[in-house]
């Protein structure tokens, strides 16, 4: 059974976002885990001791935890299936004379990415603008992507927090089942209207996998790697700080192959009760991957996600 039919099954709805918007009501924000069968997905990649791509593993030799207790793999695939990938460029002042080199490198991930894969744009600085021109959410167009890509204008602050919260929102409109944010920055935020605190609750409610590339001077007062690290390391992406503008392209294209070279695994969550209305059940997670073929086998995916009780609760 493909992973298509597989979730089908396994939810009883269609194909798209794992994440399911609450009873109406809610409010439209508090995107959370809720679903007829619960099933939490991530996608991880697997890295040999050479750091290499570790292919031709199965469902075997894999062991995932939720909390310190060992799941049952429910699903498992790893096909180079289409995705819903969001770029998102820092168009602040500080960014101008890097501008050309980072739309350069962004086209390069976009070149090297599944044909099939449907993305969009957004630029960001005091505020965040989509690329592609409404109603036009996602494109396969490489032209039109490219244009997207070159609409920015370099002024103004660093809507960061925005920008992550905004595209994570629109990831949920793909028809895609695996979804991906690269956001490329070259410092902290100064003009979010969401918090930092905020904006990682809505990653740990997302599905959503997060690279980052920081590309900033050592000498930067607004520079925050540690934001950037954070990003990639909740969400099962992985955090970049090429050395020079030189090292862009090179970045991109490993984004797009580690993002065509991930293995989906799905689990079915136990609900633990948690005590009190309003407590936050974040649960950890840790994949392990082991094999006779393949020596010093390390993962990367998600190691945390928000449970919320179902409606009513």
């Amino acid at each position: 059974m493909n992973r298509r039919s597989a979730i089908q099954t396994l939810m009883g709805c269609g194909a798209g976002s794992l994440l399911r918007r609450p009873a109406r009501g809610c409010d439209d924000d508090d995107f959370v885990i809720r679903s007829e069968a619960r099933l939490v997905v991530l996608e991880v990649s697997v890295k040999n001791r050479g750091g290499g791509f570790a292919s031709g593993l199965t469902k075997d030799n894999f062991r995932v935890f939720e909390n310190g207790r060992p799941q049952d793999i429910t699903v498992f695939d790893h096909n180079d299936a289409p995705v819903n990938i969001g770029i998102l460029v820092d168009e602040s002042r500080s960014m101008s004379p890097k501008r050309v080199s980072v739309l350069t490198a962004a086209l390069t991930f976009i070149g090297e990415s599944n044909p099939d894969d449907e993305m969009f744009v957004f630029n960001f600085n005091d505020d965040v603008q989509p690329g592609l021109t409404p109603p036009l959410l996602f494109s396969d167009d490489h032209v039109e992507l490219r244009t997207a890509l070159f609409r920015g204008v370099s002024q103004g602050k660093t809507a960061l927090y925005d920008a992550v919260w905004d595209g994570l929102t629109q990831l949920e409109l793909g028809k895609r089942e695996k979804k991906t944010l690269v956001l490329i920055s070259d410092g902290g935020d100064n003009a979010s209207h969401h918090t930092r605190r905020q904006t990682i609750d809505r990653i740990q409610r997302s599905v959503a996998t997060i690279y980052t590339i920081g590309i900033f001077d050592q000498d930067d007062s607004d520079r925050d790697p540690g934001i950037l690290q954070q990003i990639a390391r909740i969400s099962g992406g992985e955090a970049y700080f090429p050395a020079s503008i030189n090292e862009m392209v090179p970045v991109c294209k490993r984004i797009a192959h580690d993002i065509r070279n991930c293995y989906t695994i799905g689990y079915h969550p136990a609900a633990h009760p948690v005590v009190g209305k309003n407590v936050r059940d974040v649960r950890s997670i840790r994949v392990d991957a082991s094999s006779p073929n393949h020596a010093g086998l390390t993962t990367r995916a998600r190691t945390s996600y928000r449970y919320d009780p179902e409606p009513g609760n």
